[in-house]
């Protein structure tokens, strides 16, 4: 059955599961595809042109902002980033699922877009602060003052939760990628998101008056 593309945003504060949850889904389903953004910085050591990221001059990136051909950018640590609308398009009008990870700001900018009609959005809360806080220093990869900072950001992202269409609070990662699931598959059974269906259904009319 033919059906339109859907961009799929997934936010949440650092260490609430994102990145595992957002894997899972891909695993679970191959055909997603994971966006692709462009930035102003240059490449590091391995990053591949299209596939790490579209590595463009700022000069290009203001004017492909300009033109409307960005679905969100923003500027971080004085290098601009951004998602390039016309991969996305291309993989909507393929019928292909999109998979966003991006922050509240960066989901606002997508919902207020031309194409958010299409969007469903996904937030992804810890069980509890202390569970969060626990968590970024299990992973050993930060300095004690940044995880104080990365915990204040938290506060201001949780502070956003009622923007979004849908709320998994991930207390079991087994449980919440089953919950993703169950999400986009019911998101996909939309009537209107299923372009084939009226020709199917005048197919099944014309066979039942033979």
């Amino acid at each position: 059955m033919d059906r339109s593309g859907l961009l799929i945003i997934l936010s949440s504060p650092s260490g609430a599961g994102k990145s595992t949850l957002a894997r899972r889904l891909m695993e679970w389903d191959p055909t997603l595809r994971f966006s692709v953004s462009a930035t102003t910085r240059k490449p590091r050591p391995g990053e591949v042109e299209g596939d790490h990221y579209y590595f463009r001059e700022p000069g290009e990136f203001r004017a492909m902002v300009a033109a409307g051909n960005m679905l969100e950018h923003a500027e971080v640590f004085g290098n601009l980033y951004g998602t390039p609308r016309e991969p996305v398009e291309e993989a909507m009008r393929a019928g292909r699922d999109t998979l966003f990870d991006v922050d509240w700001q960066g989901g606002q900018q997508i919902r207020a877009s031309a194409l958010g009609n299409h969007v469903i959005s996904i937030f992804v809360l810890p069980p509890s602060l202390a569970e969060l806080e626990r968590r970024l220093i299990s992973r050993g990869q930060d300095a004690p003052e940044v995880i104080a900072g990365r915990m204040q950001k938290s506060r201001d992202e949780i502070s956003h939760w009622a923007e979004y269409d849908y709320v998994i609070v991930n207390e079991d990662i087994d449980q919440s990628a089953e919950a993703l699931k169950t999400i986009l598959t019911a998101e996909r059974l939309r009537r209107a998101r299923q372009t084939g269906l009226g020709p199917f259904v005048r197919g099944l009319m014309e066979e039942e008056g033979r």
